[in-house]
């Protein structure tokens, strides 16, 4: 009998390494106008030329860096203008995926969503900003899975790493931690009822109320406006 030999899965270097620096924009590690060395890339990596050019033209098409005559690849920065431009965007298609999610989402992630919200409520009872960042992410991103659709999973997922805030936590705001965990409820309540119509307008409301946190701080001058 012959015996079968299992080749393993090839590595693609170039997502490993954007992968890797996606999840350093997500962390604050690299924010907007930080440079991006190839060179740096090669040698971190311990990778050719190749991998690190495709990864960080991978990042340029998705919109996340951008090539300055000069600098070479930064981090993209967005004007008011267009972070206003994308949350109107962002607010819908974070309705729709709750939408979707109240007629979809599978048992699992319906345990991951309550978890989730469970780690959002003990990062607010500490006042940790930073604990609450990264719970609030892995409450959307349950919704996003929850959806069913990988397309708007994915454009969803790109989109808050564009408008990923330059310099310090939306959290750290006045009471936006404690706001939000009340939008995360009605949320969250709304799609564990499979009620699709307030899934959708409870998100809408908390992407919108999320963004003029923002707004605001751009008026008051205390971000940059890039």
């Amino acid at each position: 009998m012959a015996t079968t030999t299992t080749t393993p899965p090839r590595v693609n270097l170039s997502d490993k390494i954007r992968e890797a620096l996606e999840e350093e924009i997500i962390s604050g590690k690299l924010y907007a106008g930080c440079s991006i060395d190839e060179q740096e890339l090669m040698e971190r990596f311990e990778v050719s030329r190749t991998p690190a050019r495709e990864a960080i033209q991978q990042l340029a098409t998705a919109g996340l860096v951008e090539m300055v005559p000069r600098h070479g690849a930064v981090v993209a920065t967005l004007s008011l203008t267009e972070y206003v431009a994308m949350l109107e965007m962002l607010t819908e298609l974070e309705g729709l995926a709750a939408r979707l999610s109240a007629r979809r989402m599978p048992a699992a992630l319906r345990r991951d969503l309550q978890a989730s919200f469970q780690a959002c409520e003990t990062a607010a009872a500490k006042d940790d900003s930073v604990a609450y960042e990264e719970a609030n992410r892995w409450f959307h991103q349950t919704i996003y899975d929850g959806s069913l659709n990988e397309v708007l999973a994915r454009q969803l997922r790109q989109m808050r790493l564009r408008m990923r805030h330059p310099q310090r936590s939306l959290f750290d705001r006045p009471n936006r931690v404690r706001n939000s965990l009340a939008e995360h409820q009605d949320i969250m309540k709304a799609i564990l009822d499979g009620d699709e119509d307030a899934a959708d307008r409870h998100m809408g409301r908390h992407i919108s109320s999320g963004g003029n946190v923002y707004v605001d701080a751009v008026a008051r001058g205390s971000v940059p406006r890039g």
